[in-house]
């Protein structure tokens, strides 16, 4: 059954709408490129992991961004300017693209996720899948008559996209997006002894849920000073009840996430991809996550997040029996935990310098 279920997954998967270039497309701006215009449901995390650090480079041309969430696009100057649609499209920003179509430099799209294989997966509830259609699949009809230029976010994204000839565009974080103004690594009460472990899952990883409960339980049982959360949306909250010391919190908006991680800190944070063809497109944006939070975290190995422990970072199979040793070897020495932590912000230290190129495809 399960069988038959992945093969009408698959077919329906080929049959939605992806990005195209229009014909004649270059993968360059049609004309020089005056200023940039940002179209998306702004703020959010895409904007701020992909492109905010990047529109702020060096010989970057001046940008403006519109959040598509009202009934009407903002007044702005379309003269000579290239639009980056940020994921989503609107009714308004694409009648606005239409309209001004004759006065851009070009259009691009931004992904950052194997859209149609959300969609078709298991973990998204029907509501979301449905936003997906409404707001990333269908507008692509009339998109793609405009698209000069798509940008994914891993290698295996752009090769799912190789009818755009998609440009790999990897997360590069603002400096001021995971790293505090103090750094207070070394500003613990030695006598606290207590540990947090936390997972903050999306609503599309369900299957995750379900691996860490067990190793959880167990890990709880164990050290009776171990405090855990999650974020668990409504369908995965009831694999989480009747564990003690744990919390189990409400997903929240995006500029609420960035404040909570302003006000404490997480000892450990837990980041397992179960192998699907939606997270072998993944991006190691969790890796911001758990920098901005100060905690060691622990990653499945893959293209996301490399394929084996190299160094002191914590990247292990996903095999509940390494998670389980890992997590208690992190629990129970504050060294090992504080070098982790170190060597997961160094890697997102080099993402963040990545940005000073900006959007090479733009410069003239």
């Amino acid at each position: 059954m399960s069988n038959a279920r992945e093969r009408l997954a698959r077919w329906i998967e080929r049959r939605l709408p992806r990005p195209r270039l229009r014909e004649g497309a270059s993968g360059r701006p049609r004309r020089p490129v005056t200023r940039i215009i940002v179209f998306g449901r702004i703020p959010n995390p895409t904007f701020d992991y992909y492109l905010a650090a990047r529109l702020q480079a060096p010989d970057m041309p001046p940008y403006e961004v519109a959040d598509i969430r009202g009934r009407e696009t903002p007044t702005l100057n379309a003269d000579g300017a290239f639009v980056i649609i940020c994921r989503y499209a609107s009714g308004p920003v694409l009648r606005w693209v239409e309209r001004n179509s004759e006065r851009l430099s070009g259009v691009g799209l931004f992904l950052d996720d194997d859209i149609p294989a959300v969609v078709t997966g298991r973990d998204a509830d029907f509501r979301y899948r449905l936003f997906l259609w409404y707001r990333a699949l269908s507008p692509l009809r009339r998109l793609n008559r405009h698209l000069d230029i798509v940008w994914a976010s891993t290698p295996h994204l752009a090769s799912r996209l190789s009818e755009a000839n998609a440009l790999v565009l990897p997360p590069a974080p603002p400096m001021a997006l995971w790293s505090r103004a103090r750094d207070d690594l070394d500003a613990r009460d030695p006598t606290n002894r207590e540990v947090l472990i936390g997972y903050h899952a999306t609503g599309v990883h369900l299957e995750e849920h379900r691996f860490l409960r067990p190793i959880i339980a167990e890990v709880l049982r164990e050290r009776p000073l171990v405090r855990f959360e999650v974020f668990a949306d409504r369908r995965a909250r009831a694999i989480w009840q009747g564990l003690d010391r744990v919390q189990i919190r409400e997903p929240m908006p995006w500029m609420e996430y960035l404040a909570d991680a302003d006000a404490r800190r997480i000892d450990i944070m837990l980041v397992p991809l179960a192998p699907s063809h939606v997270n072998d497109s993944r991006a190691p944006t969790k890796r911001i996550d758990v920098a901005r939070y100060q905690a060691a975290g622990v990653f499945s190995t893959g293209a996301a997040y490399g394929h084996a422990s190299s160094g002191v970072e914590m990247r292990h199979p996903y095999d509940p029996t390494r998670w389980r040793e890992t997590i208690f070897l992190l629990v129970d020495d504050l060294e090992e935990r504080d070098n982790a932590a170190s060597a997961t912000r160094m890697a997102v230290l080099q993402m963040t310098l990545a940005a000073d190129t900006g959007f090479e495809a733009l410069k003239a």
